[in-house]
């Protein structure tokens, strides 16, 4: 992690200013995710196969492809008795029977707040509840979290969607949700939803990651200072998706995300005085350097570091990728 940027006396004069949103980039979940395919590649050596992208990022994904990760979209790609790592979105039960089946040697870097969900599934059917899963279909998270429950789910995408549920009468429904949503959206389409449902029964605890919400709540803050606010992250993850979308309803009067500083459009920056510049959750810091690098050619050198939140957590490590670990540092 690198430190926050300076901001000197002289720049304190400048007109043009960035404000830098704290937290952003990697959370906890995806630092685990990222780091478990860096270990076993030292560890195992190349190459490490992960089914789908380990998170959604294309440069993470680029550089450990670089260092000798496989990437592929289904377990019948893995060669048999290979190691393959499962990615943080989570996988369903009969991926891993996939992989048994395959004699695979899998290593689980499943985000630990998806587990969560995925656990709270579990209980919810087992005590006869029907599960409203808010989250957006074709989302590796919410094939995950489905597939725990086989026939248990309802996909809601949508407060437009919610109107739309229908469930018998005595049904005893419950709610879940995608760990990356908008908050607010969520919100919202659960109201929606207990409005046709007024017995619907709320999950144990917050579905939606302290991540996501911390880094929602930070471009909160800046959102009505900016005149363009920069939002660094891949056009697949739905946190950094997110956070464009929260910050235009929080009173930029405009948002862009993008993979990099590459793709910034010098036209964005004519008009602007105040860039606001976030990332999502599985961004690496070095990416946002790149855009504070690019506008500050752009003549923005006043750095404002806004921060709405401190985190601490971190996660152990998959148990797998543990124990190999421990027995090789024993023979050596």
């Amino acid at each position: 992690m690198t430190s926050e940027p300076h901001v000197t006396s002289a720049d304190a004069g400048a007109t043009k200013t960035v404000l830098l949103a704290s937290p952003r980039g990697y959370c906890a979940g995806v630092d685990r995710a990222v780091i478990t395919v860096e270990k076993a590649l030292d560890l195992y050596g190349a190459p490490v196969y992960v089914r789908k992208e380990i998170v959604h990022n294309a440069h993470v994904v680029s550089s450990l492809r670089d260092r000798g990760a496989i990437f592929v979209e289904e377990t019948d790609e893995v060669p048999e008795g290979a190691i393959v790592v499962f990615s943080a979105h989570g996988v369903s039960p009969v991926v891993h029977e996939e992989a048994q089946a395959r004699h695979l040697r899998a290593i689980d870097a499943t985000c630990p707040l998806v587990t969560k969900v995925h656990n709270e599934a579990k209980r919810f059917a087992a005590d006869g509840y029907e599960i409203v899963l808010i989250g957006h279909a074709g989302h590796e998270e919410v094939e995950g979290t489905a597939g725990e429950v086989p026939g248990r789910v309802t996909l809601v995408e949508n407060p437009e969607q919610a109107d739309a549920v229908e469930f018998a009468p005595d049904a005893k429904v419950a709610w879940l949700s995608q760990t990356t949503l908008s908050v607010d959206e969520t919100m919202e389409t659960v109201d929606r939803l207990r409005q046709r449902l007024p017995l619907l029964i709320d999950p144990p605890s917050d579905d939606i990651c302290y991540a996501t919400q911390n880094r929602q709540v930070a471009v909160k803050d800046i959102a009505p200072r900016c005149d363009v606010l920069i939002v660094v992250g891949s056009g697949n993850s739905s946190n950094s998706v997110r956070l464009a979308e929260v910050g235009l309803e929080a009173g930029a009067n405009a948002a862009y995300r993008v993979d990099n500083a590459a793709e910034i459009d010098s036209a964005w920056l004519e008009s602007a005085t105040t860039v606001g510049l976030t990332s999502g959750a599985s961004v690496p810091e070095e990416l946002v350097d790149g855009v504070l690098a690019l506008l500050a050619e752009h003549g923005y050198r006043n750095i404002e570091v806004v921060t709405s939140a401190e985190e601490s957590l971190t996660f152990a490590l998959p148990p797998e990728l543990r124990r190999d670990l421990k027995a090789a540092s024993q023979k050596n």
